[in-house]
């Protein structure tokens, strides 16, 4: 039988420090033939392993282009090779002395050619027209076939918008003889082997693909051919791969062009300094994922398009190579490492056999059979509050070419897919404010919808929309509405200036009613319910419905009022249409940090049923209106309430449940627990923490007899009723871990302590289990590729 393969990601823990600087920008050793030697000799013993043995890139990013990510002057080169990147694979270099990694800036710097100080390079370029050069690099002379300048043109060979940092003599001389500077792979230290540039694939049908080189192994391959198209090859079942040494560039410039043309191209590229983001921002850039695919992600299973595997919330997967008969046998395929200081909690998306997952700052582009890296983005944060707290990310977004992120001081940036390259960012907040972004965006039609973390620190929450091809922004709605509307009346006094309920979680979509439907936070401060009064303070701790098109909400539910638990509804909105106690009805599932699971008619809002899914005892049901009953004496308070369940950590949390089309179940994890809540009065200040918990939780009685003991586990709901149907039995924190439901009839559960299990979808019976030597915070996803299922989770 053919071998079934398990991927895990795992996340390497880094230290991360912070150093000042060189102190100069200017490297004082300059391009002295004694530096560049010297320089050399220790990029051999430190760099070449990762950076090629010429610096044209293997695992770390090519250093022959002249061009470089964190900074192009010789002091952020320094400081590069000094302190590293945190986030990434590239280490810091503390042992080498000021003079070693200043020869080592000149050796970089002489593998593009000795860069030109401005004023030598204008003086060059001054015989040519650029207007003239523009025009025929995107014309006669087909330079935009294969590069590009802030995002017109191809992706196959480097990125010229950077292009003026080159000695205009370099560039004549790569354009005249493209080959002029081309070397044989060399050894590299550890036997590592320099990548080649150019390869031919030869397929066994006789297919030959000629193209530039991303990345290689013992096993694969994955290159760009000449008309940008991105091949993902499997060496065993190549008949032949060679490598040409020679550029995929026409030879012939000198025969096509004239001298005056040659000039006038030269004038035009000396112009480019940098990349511009404001005019990638209005590039335009045709193919990829359509909206269309994106409603119909159902019908590619074998891809995982967006954070919760469709539109409608169900994170299923309709894969079933996987299945009870075979899941025992299950096995790692790859691992891919993720160093960096933070819990690693994404879910990645593929797409046609490339994998793009995160971490705060970081996108890397995988190619999802093998596991090789194809590119990586790293963004060092502009602004870092001292009080940064949750420094997570959660997952990307796609549209066309476009892939969408966000940081944690609170930008959002659209990167090319095909690159990795920055097309355009957006500040949607301030970060100093307690502001940030940590899940993923969520495409709607030719928008990109992302809410913003900031409930801890009181930060009014919203709902933003930008246009997906520019970034401007089209709406915005706030959770907590300001005076003259909808709702402000529920919160006491100026409190609603700092009433928090954030909309961090990626919400839903329903095309046919064209509504987006979204989870609103706690309210702030948190715990201390004195300042905001004992109102309803909407919208928090709400699913709200909004129209899209114009950011207009349409109906409301708040599943817990005057919320004093930090029970924020941060949770994934299910959305099925399915006969519901004999009708058919357009249904909304939602397993709530209260500890109650929802059934709610997605068309207006009116609550179906709630029913509890862990111990509850703060609620004895709801009224008429479908507001929850409080027991007195359940809130928070400076004397503190009994023991409520369930904690602040809630009988579930972000992390993702699944529903099963097949079962018709809802499958998710829990925790069972309690504590007491009690406040404390709290003062407000901007970018502080707003949290109002007394310290130490006060003394008190604890759990009534008969009242559960902790425990947690995975469970299979059925919303008809709203009863347990099986239980399996786990061992993990406060906080619970996401699962994923197959059409293989197998639910997979992560596992705070490690493991990654795989149960039974009918009977909840174990199938099979790995340790993956890493707590985990993360959900499971599905995907395949050749015919090959594969399961993936974040572990680290």
């Amino acid at each position: 039988m053919k071998k079934l393969w398990f991927l895990t990601l795992v996340a390497i823990g880094a230290d991360v420090a912070f150093a000042q600087r060189a102190d100069t920008t200017r490297n004082p050793l300059g391009n002295s033939p004694a530096a560049i030697a010297a320089g050399q000799r220790v990029y051999d013993q430190t760099c070449q392993s990762c950076h090629g043995a010429s610096g044209q890139g293997d695992r770390g990013p090519a250093l022959d282009t002249g061009t470089f990510t964190h900074g192009r002057e010789d002091g952020d080169l320094f400081h590069t090779i000094r302190e590293g990147v945190p986030a990434s694979q590239m280490p810091p270099f503390r042992g080498l002395t000021d003079e070693q990694v200043w020869q080592l800036v000149s050796y970089i710097r002489s593998l593009a050619g000795p860069v030109a100080p401005p004023a030598a390079r204008d003086a060059a370029s001054s015989g040519g027209d650029p207007a003239a050069g523009e025009a025929l690099f995107f014309g006669k002379s087909a330079c935009a076939s294969c590069h590009e300048v802030n995002g017109r043109g191809g992706v196959v060979g480097p990125d010229l918008s950077a292009a003026g940092q080159t000695p205009i003599d370099w560039l004549r001389r790569k354009i005249l003889d493209p080959n002029s500077s081309a070397s044989p792979p060399a050894g590299g230290r550890g036997g590592t082997v320099a990548p080649p540039q150019v390869v031919v694939a030869k397929t066994q049908d006789g297919r030959e693909i000629r193209g530039v080189r991303r990345n290689e192994d013992t096993f694969s391959v994955q290159m760009v051919d000449a008309s940008g198209q991105l091949h993902l090859f499997d060496k065993l079942t190549l008949a032949a791969l060679r490598v040409e040494n020679t550029s995929l560039m026409p030879g012939d410039y000198a025969t096509k062009l004239t001298r005056r043309e040659i000039d006038n191209l030269l004038a035009y590229l000396g112009k480019l300094g940098e990349r511009d983001l404001t005019k990638t921002s209005a590039a335009a850039i045709p193919g990829g994922i359509t909206f269309d695919r994106l409603l119909n992600a159902d019908a590619e299973p074998h891809n995982w398009l967006m954070y919760w595997g469709n539109l409608r919330g169900t994170h299923f997967s309709a894969l079933k190579q996987i299945d009870t008969t075979n899941a025992a046998r299950l096995q790692l395929a790859w691992a891919f490492p993720m160093p960096g200081g933070s819990v690693l909690e994404a879910t990645p998306l593929v797409v046609d056999g490339v994998m793009y997952t995160t971490q705060p700052g970081t996108v890397v582009a995988l190619d999802a059979r093998t596991g090789r890296q194809i590119w990586r983005y790293a963004r060092e944060q502009k602004v870092r509050s001292p009080y940064e707290i949750n420094p997570f990310n959660r997952g990307a977004a796609v549209l066309g070419q476009r892939l969408y992120v966000g940081t944690l001081d609170a930008a959002l940036v659209a990167l090319d897919v095909r690159t990795g390259r920055p097309l355009w960012e957006r500040q949607v907040a301030d970060s100093m404010l307690g502001y940030s972004l940590t899940s993923a965006p969520l495409i709607v039609k030719d928008k990109v919808l992302v809410g913003v973390t900031g409930g801890e620190f009181g930060a009014r929450g919203f709902l933003d929309a930008y246009d997906a091809a520019t970034g401007a922004r089209l709406w915005r709605w706030y959770s907590v509405p300001a005076p003259g509307e909808p709702g402000h009346d529920t919160w006491l006094g100026e409190s609603w200036k700092q009433g928090g309920s954030p909309m961090w979680l990626t919400g839903s979509y329903d095309p046919d009613l064209n509504l987006v439907y979204w989870t609103v936070g706690n309210p702030g401060p948190q715990i201390d319910r004195s300042a905001r009064g004992d109102l309803d303070n909407l919208f928090s701790d709400s699913v709200v419905a909004i129209d899209p098109d114009t950011g207009q909400r349409k109906w409301h539910y708040q599943f817990t009022p005057n919320d004093g638990h930090d029970w924020d509804s941060c949770q994934d909105l299910v959305l099925v249409d399915r006969l519901w106690r004999g009708e058919m009805r357009k249904l909304l599932l939602h397993a709530d940090r209260n500890g109650i699971f929802y059934v709610i008619d997605r068309t207006n809002g009116k609550l179906l049923s709630g029913t509890p899914f862990v111990h509850v005892n703060w609620t004895t049901g709801f009224d008429r209106n479908g507001r929850p009953i409080e027991v007195p004496g359940s809130n928070s308070s400076p004397g503190g309430s009994f023991f409520v369940y369930p904690t602040l950590g809630g009988g579930t949390n972000f992390q993702a449940p699944s529903y099963s089309p097949l079962t018709g179940w809802i499958y998710l994890a829990y925790a069972e627990n309690g504590q007491r809540y009690v406040s404390a009065p709290v003062p407000f200040e901007a970018g502080r923490q707003y949290i109002g918990r007394a310290a130490g939780g006060g003394d008190g009685p604890g759990p009534r007899p008969g009242e559960p003991l902790r425990s947690a586990g995975i469970k299979a709901l059925d919303p008809e009723t709203g009863k347990m149907v099986w239980d399996f039995k786990i061992i993990q924190g406060s906080l619970t871990n996401g699962v994923l439901a197959t059409a293989g009839d197998v639910v997979f559960g992560a596992i705070r302590d490690g493991n990654l299990v795989a149960l039974d979808a009918k009977t909840g019976k174990h199938l099979w289990h790995a340790e993956t030597g890493a707590n985990m915070a993360a959900s499971p996803m599905s995907y395949a590729v050749d015919g090959r299922q594969f399961v993936a989770i974040s572990a680290g």
